[in-house]
């Protein structure tokens, strides 16, 4: 198939299936859900439900079907609450449809939001022939909500709109407004811009197991200065962003009874300016959260009961203290915790604690999925070997006292030579309900992706998905390569050859970047289709992961701290290297393309060093002071401690060094990364006599991600490419 950037951002799937996503299990372990875009627009996702006792017996092995139960055209094209919008925005989530959904805790009931509006889908009801699946309006007609989720026990639901907490009665239909000051700034049972964009909680309330309790977060913005964007039309809308080094929004922490009785205001913090990161009930009704400061070198679990506050765990380090989802509570108040050496601890309800480890290879937990009385169900990554980066596994961690190995990924059959488990995609582990899980696997190329049921004895069963087609997608030829720097750890890459390919001609590589904290690029899969659209386009393209980016565990990250742009950018050029060795490689025709941290990594790179023709930097930090608190002040500190890292980690005073072509991107009302910093780029780059290229997309956010904005980016960041390397 040939791909250009209209093919590419349209409606219609590339051809191979689509894999699925948001897998999850009933309470029960029966069923099985995920969502699929739609056949004929991959924007619009699709509701899938397989039926795990289902199994039909073949020749082959053992298998189930899956049948759509939503298309996501039932909810017409009504839009949610406009807090709604910006955590989507948050999620990078831009598909449309049926978006998210959650099982009720112990019915065979769906829960799904869309349009501002709780439905629930009872699978034991029938609708009449033809008339689809019956789903029934559980929120107050012509109203708009947002944060939408059932109660522990399912016997309510709780949301927020216009500001304020409600919680409502679904047997009865009755609604209890949970709170009276939500408005303006003030905003309840939501998490903050930071908590969604850098710290991962989207949560503002938590539910208790008995339902008698909502714990709240009541979020003021005031203590923010406003900042404006511009939207589509070019007028001006007001924003509070909280730059690094200035105050953030003030979060109170408040415990409601569901019966709308006055709130209790707790003190969960330790500083003033610490940070609510997460929130949870333990099983026996405790209220547990994990407490940052603001220089992020200490994270305490605290637990609330009996009226006070006891301490749990802290942990501290001389650089910062990652925040994860992996503190799991069995019901003998027992609870499964990570280290920042990425160590799997089991902590007894006196505070002691050992490690699980494995007598099988080295492993480091990079998720805890779930766990019973006897096992913790871990994502893990396993051990280096040779050029491959290393492989995510999913593991049980024996919790009897007198287990210390962990079985491997092949007792679950979940490791080979071809699978591929995806991280992100494993999702649905129930082992208190059937000792039972699904993991999300692909196989390069297979003709459709697989979803795996397995048990800890590693039976497997096929889901096909009926009336779809799997047409075999159009791989592109890849390898992976190690990248040796002078000092520190093997780097790895991932190089995709131009299509078709010539061993006796010579080719132009873009090096696509990103570089950041947080992220991995190289993984041991195919690459994405953006990379294959410059591969048909006739251009190499090159991936290195850099010191400080992700999975490589705490030490790898920790080379970012103190300074940016630095250790990144010289393994960036050792990259550059490599490919100046391969035959088939212009060292003179070497163009870096990257978006956001990408973005700000392509200016430092070619400010740096002429090793690069040309460069596309789309919606780059160019001064850090103006990006936010929780992200910057985790590597730079506060401006006003430390201007001297704010300075040597900003391309704006090493503007005049960029002699390469430019072509500069950005989203006019990007939210995360505001337009001031390509404003204060194309000032630096003027006053230093510097001619570049500009192209900038009104009422665009960070994403870019509209179906127009992405074909006009791909079509313009092509055509700069083959003006400037392809010659």
């Amino acid at each position: 198939m040939k791909l250009t950037p209209e093919r590419l951002f349209s409606r219609e799937p590339l051809a191979g299936a689509a894999a699925p996503s948001r897998l999850t299990m009933s309470a029960d372990g029966r069923y099985g859900c995920c969502l699929l875009p739609a056949e004929e627009d991959r924007e619009r996702l699709e509701l899938w439900l397989m039926d795990l006792t289902a199994v039909q017996e073949h020749g082959s092995g053992r298998s189930v079907a899956a049948r759509r139960l939503l298309s996501g055209t039932e909810f017409g094209e009504r839009s949610g609450a406009p807090e709604q919008a910006d955590e989507r925005e948050r999620r990078r989530q831009f598909a449309h449809g049926v978006t998210a959904y959650e099982w009720h805790p112990s019915k065979h009931h769906l829960l799904i939001p869309a349009g501002g509006v709780a439905w629930v889908l009872d699978l034991a009801e029938t609708a009449p022939a033809g008339a689809g699946p019956r789903l029934r309006q559980l929120t107050p007609a012509d109203t708009r909500q947002t944060a939408i989720r059932y109660s522990a026990q399912g016997n309510c639901l709780s949301y927020v709109r216009d500001g304020d907490l409600y919680s409502l009665d679904i047997a009865s239909g009755q609604e209890t407004r949970l709170t009276h000051d939500g408005g303006g700034t003030v905003r309840n049972g939501l998490a903050e811009f930071i908590a969604q964009e850098e710290m991962r909680r989207f949560d503002g309330h938590w539910w208790s197991p008995d339902e008698r309790f909502i714990a709240f977060a009541r979020v003021d913005d005031a203590p923010i200065p406003e900042t404006h964007r511009l939207d589509v039309d070019g007028n001006a809308v007001a924003q509070r962003y909280p730059f690094a080094g200035g105050p953030n929004a003030e979060v109170r922490l408040g415990l409601v009874a569901s019966d709308g009785s006055e709130a209790q205001w707790l003190d969960w913090a330790l500083a003033d300016d610490d940070y609510l990161a997460r929130v949870a009930f333990a099983p026996d009704g405790a209220l547990v959260v994990q407490v940052q400061s603001r220089d992020q070198r200490r994270l305490a679990v605290r637990r609330f009961a009996d009226g006070r506050w006891h301490e749990v765990l802290t942990e501290r380090h001389d650089t910062w203290v990652n925040l994860h989802d992996n503190l799991k509570f069995l019901d003998d108040g027992r609870f499964v915790w990570t280290s920042q050496r990425e160590e799997l601890l089991l902590y007894q309800p006196d505070g002691t604690h050992r490690t699980l480890r494995t007598k099988e290879h080295p492993w480091a937990t990079l998720r805890v999925l779930g766990v019973d009385d006897s096992f913790a169900w871990v994502l893990a990554r396993g051990p280096y070997r040779g050029d491959v980066p290393p492989r995510h596994h999913v593991m049980l961690a024996p919790l009897q006292a007198d287990g210390d190995s962990v079985a491997t990924a092949n007792t679950l059959g979940l490791c080979g030579e071809d699978p591929l488990l995806l991280g992100h995609a494993v999702d649905a582990v129930k082992p208190k309900a059937s000792k039972f899980g699904l993991a999300l696997t692909v196989t390069v190329g297979a003709d459709a992706p697989a979803i795996t049921p397995f048990t800890e004895h590693g039976r497997a069963l096929d889901v096909s998905f009926q009336d779809r087609p799997t047409p075999v997608a159009d791989l592109r030829r890849y390898e992976h390569q190690t990248i040796r720097p002078t000092t520190g750890e093997t780097l790895y890459g991932r190089l995709t050859w131009p299509t078709p390919f010539d061993p006796q001609r010579r080719y132009p590589v873009i090096v696509h970047v990103y570089g950041g904290p947080g992220a991995q690029m190289v993984r041991p899969e195919q690459p994405p289709p953006v990379l294959q659209l410059f591969a048909q386009a006739g251009f190499g393209v090159f991936e290195l992961d850099n010191r400080g980016t992700a999975n490589r565990g705490k030490r790898f990250e920790d080379h970012l701290h103190g300074r940016l742009g630095h250790l990144e950018v010289a393994d960036q050029l050792r990259g550059v290297e490599f490919l100046r060795g391969l035959d088939w490689v212009d060292a003179g025709r070497i163009g870096i393309f990257g978006h956001s941290y990408g973005g700000y990594m392509v200016l430092m790179c070619l400010a740096a060093s002429h090793a690069f023709r040309a460069g596309v930097a789309v919606a780059p930090v160019t001064d850090w002071s103006l990006y936010d608190t929780h992200y910057t002040e985790r590597y730079l500190g506060k401006p006003q401690d430390n201007p001297r890292r704010y300075r040597e980690s900003s391309p704006l005073p090493q503007a005049g060094h960029i002699d390469a072509p430019l072509l500069l991107m950005h989203g006019m009302a990007d939210d995360n990364v505001l337009f001031a910093h390509s404003v204060k780029l194309i000032r630096a780059l003027q006053a230093a006599g510097k001619q570049f290229e500009l192209m900038t997309y009104p009422g665009a956010k960070h994403s870019l991600q509209e179906r127009a904005v992405a074909t006009h980016r791909y079509r313009c960041i092509l055509d700069f490419f083959r003006r400037k390397l392809a010659a």
